[in-house]
């Protein structure tokens, strides 16, 4: 029985920690202050007062937190979906692969001559902040959504850049430390080994599963989101086994799987947004349990964090942005935007945790300088976004919580039926219901205007933002072309 206490009292303690968790974000949402800050820290505060914390080994912290940014990498693929992604795959790769270089090489380079690091530990340094995580950037916005190339540029560079700067890390650390030509050749070919077979996997993960999901059908509902999270950990399993980024395979078959229609799909997309909820928390608190706060001082992390914290804020990220942007159709304001967005997440930190086990010369170090550039990134940058944003005009849209649904279940598959937002300066903004060019076999039947259903009429005016279900007959491409931006 004592046993079965001992195990109760730590249920209950989990279960506090986890409903603070979660209200954190209601305190995020008033002070502005992005809620993984909460988490990141307090874990660390934690260690300190609870020193049998610190049993916790940085093994079992690394595998808890990949299974996290599996879910959240797959999660965000699938709220970018392929229609979102394709047109602006381009410029994410860009940003997403030549940034992750040009970053940690620039980085590399101010740990080197700022800090006084040797070339090989300033360069793990530069790779692990490299990656970025536009989560924290929504987490202080709130329900203000970034619309335009921007919304998904921002994601689009992290799901592309996390991948990236995990597979030149295992490259660095799995090179011997010979001469610098040998260690580049090296790292080059684990890199562009783990990338193409993670691009690979990833697509050919995404069609099975769209597959999958289609066409066998299950006995209960419950079991559909279970399913899609057991195949994408199946496809990070799969890609890490031949060798590849499970990563990239898992942001790939999520981006693939974001637009397919399936049974039970806004079922499935609800699950994984409130599991990546989940994940980002655990990933979080986990790698803020592996750093005692009371070991900063004597190294000097808090001071070399902050210069390196700086300069990469306020330097390198514009620079960088500021050459792979120039040739993109961007107004001046979402390069700014875009430069000062680049916030740190759970991801540099996890690359830390790598250094130290792998016992790398100055590892500590590096891991403690890893957390304070994290702490002011999430903490001073992410505060910040909010303003930015708005001097920025960044285009923007308010979502509100739509805490009620009104639906219909069906046995079959739906035909002819489509759901479409009326975007602005489209064909459909400003016009009549009977006014439109839909045909005499096309109708819309629902039209949901700020969280509430509109009466539909011949002349029921549309409005940019207007959620429209249609009944459509073959041409709903056309009808589709209605409702979108002609000018993009």
């Amino acid at each position: 029985m004592e046993g079965t206490w001992s195990f109760g009292l730590a249920i209950l303690v989990v279960a506090v920690a986890g409903l603070a968790a979660v209200l954190s974000n209601r305190l995020s949402e008033r002070t502005r202050v992005p809620a993984p800050v909460f988490f990141l820290v307090v874990a660390a505060v934690a260690v300190d007062v609870f020193p049998s914390l610190r049993r916790l080994s940085m093994g079992t912290v690394q595998d808890v937190v990949t299974v996290a940014l599996v879910v959240l990498l797959f999660q965000g693929g699938m709220e970018i979906g392929w229609r979102r992604f394709k047109p602006e795959a381009r410029a994410a790769l860009s940003i997403g692969v030549l940034g992750t270089f040009a970053t940690a090489g620039l980085l590399a380079a101010a740990a080197h001559y700022l800090l006084g690091l040797d070339w090989r530990p300033a360069l793990l340094l530069g790779t692990a902040l490299a990656p970025t995580d536009p989560a924290v950037v929504f987490s202080v916005l709130g329900r203000r959504k970034i619309t335009g190339r921007t919304g998904t540029l921002m994601p689009g560079e992290s799901g592309l850049n996390d991948p990236v700067g995990i597979a030149l890390m295992a490259g660095l650390l799995g090179s011997s430390s010979g001469s610098a030509l040998t260690t580049a050749g090296h790292t080059a070919v684990l890199f562009a080994q783990e990338m193409a077979i993670g691009g690979v996997m990833g697509v050919a993960g995404g069609w099975a599963l769209k597959w999958f999901i289609q066409k066998v059908p299950l006995p209960a509902e419950g079991l559909y989101p279970l399913r899609t999270l057991a195949g994408a950990f199946a496809v990070y399993g799969v890609t890490v086994v031949a060798h590849g980024s499970g990563f990239l395979a898992v942001f790939l078959a999520g981006v693939l799987l974001g637009d397919v229609r399936a049974p039970y799909k806004r079922e499935i997309e609800r699950f994984h947004t409130a599991l990546g909820s989940l994940g980002e928390i655990v990933a979080f608190t986990m790698l803020g349990l592996t750093v005692p706060l009371w070991t900063f001082a004597g190294e000097g992390a808090w001071v070399d964090g902050l210069v390196l914290a700086v300069v990469l804020a306020f330097l390198v990220r514009p620079v960088v942005m500021a050459v792979l942007l120039w040739p993109m159709s961007l107004t001046v304001g979402e390069r700014v935007f875009l430069a000062f967005a680049g916030l740190k997440g759970a991801v540099p930190v996890l690359l830390g945790s790598y250094i130290v086990s792998s016992g790398a010369l100055d590892a500590d170090r590096l891991y403690d300088v890893i957390f304070v550039v994290v702490v002011f990134s999430v903490l001073v940058q992410g505060s910040l976004v909010p303003t930015v944003a708005r001097g920025c005009r960044v285009p923007m849209r308010s979502v509100e919580l739509e805490p009620w649904a009104l639906g219909v279940r069906l046995r079959d598959k739906p035909e002819g039926v489509s759901r479409h937002v009326v975007q602005r300066h489209s064909t459909a903004e400003g016009s009549r219901v009977d006014e439109l060019d839909i045909g005499e076999d096309t109708w819309i039947s629902v039209v949901v205007r700020e969280g509430r259903l509109v009466p539909v009429s011949g002349s029921t005016q549309l409005r940019a933002g207007d959620e429209v279900l249609l009944l459509t007959g073959d041409d709903d491409e056309r009808c589709a072309g209605l409702f979108t931006d002609g000018s993009t």
